[in-house]
């Protein structure tokens, strides 16, 4: 099921978080193959906050970036193997399915190693330059019959690490490095078969289906030895009990992982430069979760996303112009996002977008949870400050008057105890204030300046005047701005008073009004979107 994110803007306000939760729900019940998510690219505000208890809703996951990740990118079913598991049954799966590379895990399901091709490949040209071992990883009987395919003749299902030496000359040549512990493998030769065990060996292997006699099998039980019957010819026999070691003796014990967020750009060199190619994704207890081979590197997918309430790169989620974009949801201007292909783009001149919201769960016929319901009146109410502000619409009013029949309240009651619940900021930091909701327009020149809002009820933040100007002004250096203005709208008075930071003269200009000690008064301007931002971006 694809994931498909619903974000507003980094400094997000009640009407972005409200839409993007109101859209996500509505895509949901109209679209259940994808997977729609809300998501947030800041903290809440406390209006959107107290609106958000308000509703009993939890605020959206928070978004750092849109880029691509190793979880979105990773194979997510793959085969892995048990650290216990013999060569031979890994090596089986990895050809039959064609795998290069194949994790082992532990008893706890970490992730110990991988087994790849290469490694398998190595094993054989260490084993044809010298003698066949089992000392770095001893194996047991019974995986050694498993593995031949034979029989337990006589002994005890034990582990075996000793060397493995297969008899074809006279038993008065036999080599003398033969010891206690290793393993034979030998044709119908009673006489090879009894000086083997005279030696002290752990296991006697006998090819081509033969057993031995009773005499042989009854020295056997006298020394210790166990008897495995097989049914293969001695040279693929004594192959094929190395096979049988538990795969962690020939595992990479030191694989590439990464974690399930780490971005693919971040990680994609690193891929290409191991000799298998690959990366495990592991989670925090380092469980293997999925794979990132070469071949998802290659023209991945992007990852999905829909904007609402902004249509402004430098506002969106981090790495939007590598994600596709699906769908733009706004009530502001046409913005400077740009996509590879045509989508689906509403720019619709109300209140708010939560309006827009609204209207497209009535259109198909749908009523929003009371969850929702509650989150988008605190929304449109916002934005319009209580159907007060001019960007008001007759739209922004029947959504108000559909939401107050669905929640059964006044809606002019739940506004005004919004605002007057989450107006007092004298304890909020100057520098959270003036970040809090600001817009950055591009102007000529290719200059950008911003204008941040607060709502208030009374003018006292503007006692903090040289605290906030000293805030806006480090912000104006560190970005560039020509200039930064905040707005303190006075949401009983319905007016704003102006603060600026750098060259106030433009603003003054266009408003038609001089600065009083760094503050123009602006009367009955209370909608940046409406009644600041277009003299701004015509004048400038």
């Amino acid at each position: 099921m694809p994931t498909i994110y619903v974000t507003g803007h980094r400094s997000p306000d009640t009407d972005s978080i409200a839409s993007a939760m109101g859209y996500a729900e509505l895509k949901r019940r109209l679209d259940p193959r994808s997977r729609y998510v809300a998501a947030r690219l800041g903290d809440v505000n406390a209006q959107t906050r107290w609106v958000l208890d308000r509703a009993d809703a939890p605020e959206p996951e928070f978004l750092p970036h849109i880029l691509l990740r190793a979880c979105d990118v990773m194979q997510e079913t793959f085969h892995t193997a048990d650290h216990r598991q013999p060569i031979r049954e890994v090596g089986l799966t990895m050809a039959r399915e064609d795998l290069e590379l194949v994790p082992i895990t532990d008893d706890d399901g970490a992730l110990a190693g991988v087994m790849t091709e290469r490694t398998l490949a190595r094993r054989y040209i260490r084993e044809s330059r010298e003698a066949t071992s089992l000392a770095d990883a001893a194996a047991r009987v019974s995986a050694i019959v498993d593995v031949l395919e034979g029989e337990l003749v006589a002994g005890e299902d034990r582990e075996i690490a000793g060397r493995v030496w297969v008899l074809a000359m006279d038993v008065d040549s036999l080599p003398p490095s033969i010891e206690e512990g290793d393993v034979v493998v030998v044709g119908d030769r009673p006489d090879a078969q009894r000086r083997a065990l005279e030696l002290g060996i752990a296991l006697l292997i006998t090819s081509n289906g033969t057993r031995p006699d009773d005499d042989i099998l009854e020295l056997a039980r006298e020394r210790g030895t166990t008897v495995v019957s097989s049914p293969l010819d001695s040279y693929v026999t004594s192959r094929m009990v190395t096979l049988s070691q538990p795969c962690r003796a020939l595992m990479n014990s030191d694989p590439l992982t990464v974690p399930p967020d780490d971005l693919i750009a971040d990680i994609a060199e690193e891929i290409t430069e191991v000799d298998y190619r690959a990366a495990v994704v592991v989670d925090d207890d380092r469980r293997p979760v999925g794979l990132v081979s070469h071949a998802e590197l290659v023209g991945p997918t992007p990852r999905q996303v829909i904007l609402v309430d902004h249509a402004e790169l430098a506002q969106s989620v981090h790495g939007v112009e590598h994600a596709e974009i699906l769908e733009i949801l706004d009530h502001h201007h046409i913005g400077s996002i740009e996509t590879h292909v045509p989508v689906r783009a509403t720019f619709d001149p109300v209140g708010s977008t939560a309006t827009l919201v609204i209207e497209r769960f009535r259109v198909n016929g749908m009523e929003p949870t009371k969850a929702t319901a509650t989150t988008l009146l605190g929304a449109v109410l916002s934005d319009t400050v209580i159907l007060n502000s001019p960007t008001t619409t007759e739209r922004d009013r029947s959504a108000v008057e559909y939401l107050e029949r669905v929640l059964e309240l006044d809606a002019t009651d739940f506004g005004r105890e919004m605002f007057e619940s989450t107006s007092d900021v004298s304890e909020v930091a100057a520098e959270d204030i003036v970040s809090r909701d600001v817009k950055v327009y591009r102007v000529a020149g290719g200059k950008e300046v911003a204008i941040a809002q607060v709502e208030t009820v009374g003018e006292g933040l503007l006692e903090r005047r040289d605290e906030l100007v000293e805030a806006m002004d480090a912000v104006r250096e560190r970005r560039e701005y020509g200039f930064f203005a905040l707005m303190v709208t006075d949401i009983i008075a319905k007016g704003t008073k102006m603060l600026v930071s750098g060259d106030g003269v433009p603003l003054e200009r266009i408003f038609g009004e001089e600065a009083d000690d760094g503050i123009i008064d602006l009367p009955d301007v209370m909608s940046r979107k409406k009644q600041v931002a277009p003299k701004l971006l015509s004048a400038l």
